[in-house]
């Protein structure tokens, strides 16, 4: 199973988990991380990331990222038609490198797209599945089933 965790799944962990919400997410996501790890879900990256990352003023952050990314068996470029769809995207409301982000899952064919932007959830209407890292586990649990 392809997934494409944006970089507020990928930050969770180093957010204040004083909100229950925000806690939940955190610990999905390291169990996420964990699924990774042992070669249950396939995570893919784009230039997009790598370019958000570079920008985080925070070096453990940065780092930590990083060593995610390099775990990626996809890695997708930017070219004209993933800039179109992001074009397109944005007359829905998904903004910037949101809009970038999900054109390039798009491109490599994700199950899953993961972000904690429930702005992006609620307005994203096309091809692959966007959810929470939360709702996103939950999902995967009923299709063991």
């Amino acid at each position: 199973m392809k997934i494409y965790l944006d970089t507020s799944v990928l930050n969770r962990i180093f957010d204040n988990q004083s909100q229950v919400r925000i806690y939940l997410e955190a610990t999905a996501v390291l169990l996420i991380f964990m699924l990774i790890d042992k070669g249950y879900l396939e995570l893919v990256s784009s230039e997009v990331l790598i370019y958000e990352n570079e920008n985080n003023p925070y070096e453990e952050r940065k780092l930590f990222v990083n060593s995610l990314i390099r775990k990626a068996k996809l890695f997708q470029e930017l070219d004209e038609e993933i800039l179109e769809r992001a074009k397109e995207m944005e007359t829905l409301g998904i903004k910037g490198l949101d809009a970038l982000h999900i054109a390039c899952a798009e491109r490599l064919k994700v199950d899953y797209f993961l972000t904690c932007d429930d702005k992006i959830i609620k307005k994203y209407k096309g091809v692959i599945l966007v959810k929470n890292p939360v709702e996103f586990l939950l999902n995967i649990l009923k299709e063991e089933d």
